[in-house]
């Protein structure tokens, strides 16, 4: 047990050193080491998961809810997740790690999987992720507004540029009225 002890206070010195002396490159136009990548990404999932698990979802075929999502995505989100028929900007091509591209994803099938997708959805852009871009959208916008752009960013998934358009009222067919409540 003593030189288990010693050894693993060994490599934690070796770690701090290491890591303190520059050889981890931080650099965003750098990737991350393999094992510090998965240890992010099962952090994070770990994370969201525990804590979106008891979200209550509203109802998910509210047409307003999905108009006001569409609008507040269009908006808010497509600088750095792009929409259909939108070029990568600058901004989100400069990311690390990037941005999902929602609308290049697969649509979600089965009914409870899609619940448990637009639970993360609503707690990621309510609280917003450590070490990336996004912004804690909860400061600023009531649950229900996050609801509904939770709705729509599931519901973006393999949508056309014509239907974006549509629900976002990119083709002129609905007027923006943004405003937000404050918590």
């Amino acid at each position: 047990m003593k030189s288990f002890i010693i050894a693993s206070l060994a490599l934690l010195l070796i770690g701090v050193i290491a890591l303190g002396s520059g050889a981890y490159n931080i650099a965003a136009t750098e990737k991350h080491w393999l094992i510090t990548e998965k240890i992010i990404e099962w952090v994070r999932i770990s994370s969201i998961k525990s804590r979106a698990k008891n979200l209550q979802a509203p109802s998910l075929n509210d047409k307003n809810l999905l108009l006001a999502g569409a609008e507040h995505y269009a908006s808010m989100c497509t600088e750095c997740h792009s929409a259909p028929g939108h070029e990568l900007t600058e901004l989100s091509q400069g990311l690390y790690p990037q941005a999902p591209i929602f609308y290049k994803q697969e649509p979600t099938t089965d009914a409870e999987e899609k619940v448990e997708s637009i639970k993360t959805y609503f707690w990621v852009i309510k609280n917003g992720l450590k070490m990336t871009a996004m912004p804690a959208w909860g400061h600023s916008h009531d649950d229900e507004t996050i609801w509904a752009m939770a709705i729509f960013v599931d519901k973006l998934k393999g949508m056309t540029t014509e239907q974006y358009d549509k629900l976002t009222g990119s083709d002129n067919t609905h007027d923006h009225n943004h405003s937000h409540s404050h918590e």
